[in-house]
């Protein structure tokens, strides 16, 4: 990564893993060109986040292209790219809200607006859609993220969650890490199109019963054996990405 500020160990890592979950959701057809975001919190003290450029898609961001903003919108460190105003809307919102979510990411995927129009919401149709009703949320539609007075109503809507649906938009994970919040996205986005298709089918749908959608958050520790998501999972998305998006780390 190419930079004229010195920055520290954690956040050139931090960086790294951004600009790869970018690219990792460009690769998983999660992106909806320039027009969603995720945010990661810088460590330190600070209350600075890492945003994408606006206007660069989602299979060109680099660690070094990110822009470190604060609670208020400002740049804290020169950039020649501007940042989304709904993305600063929803991101600093939530950040400033939530200490343990480092990490924000907001997607408007074709399946996640489909199940989030739909009344009944996510539905405990498959074993992915339990993971996420396990800490799921709602948010009602109003409008294009522009508003400061929504903030106070997502916030709440969000509560401890780790997932929001933000009701005719898309989805929202947040997590301590890239790897967690990404994760938790791959199973909302997953969760929703595994819905649709299975209300394509036309037969009568099986809901799971609620005794093991009670119970599913234990089941799922057990069966990862209570190995972080950033262990388990993300070093081979990495390698995935080498392989296919390489450059992310620039």
């Amino acid at each position: 990564m190419n930079s004229s500020t010195p920055i520290s160990d954690a956040e050139r890592r931090l960086r790294i893993d951004l600009a790869a979950c970018y690219r990792l959701t460009r690769l998983f057809g999660s992106d909806d060109l320039v027009f969603t975001h995720i945010s990661a919190r810088v460590p330190g003290s600070d209350h600075h986040f890492l945003i994408n450029p606006y206007g660069m898609l989602f299979e060109e961001m680099t660690a070094s292209s990110l822009v470190k903003i604060d609670l208020e919108g400002r740049k804290v460190e020169p950039s020649p790219h501007e940042v989304n105003p709904a993305g600063f809307t929803i991101h600093s919102a939530v950040h400033a809200a939530r200490e343990d979510a480092r990490c924000v990411m907001h997607t408007h995927s074709i399946n996640g607006v489909a199940v989030s129009a739909q009344e009944g919401g996510l539905l405990p149709l498959s074993q992915q859609a339990l993971f996420v009703l396990a800490s799921l949320g709602y948010h009602d539609y109003e409008g294009v993220a522009v508003n400061p007075d929504e903030k106070p109503r997502l916030v709440c809507d969000l509560g401890s969650h780790r997932t929001l649906m933000l009701r005719n938009h898309g989805l929202l994970t947040v997590g301590p890490t890239v790897a967690d919040a990404f994760v938790a996205m791959y199973f909302a986005e997953a969760a929703c199109m595994i819905q649709l298709r299975a209300q394509a089918g036309g037969s009568a749908l099986r809901h799971v019963p609620q005794p093991i959608l009670d119970g599913i958050m234990a089941q799922a520790q057990t069966a990862a054996r209570h190995t972080g998501v950033d262990q388990l999972v993300w070093p081979g998305l990495l390698r995935r990405l080498d392989r296919t998006l390489p450059g992310y780390a620039e």
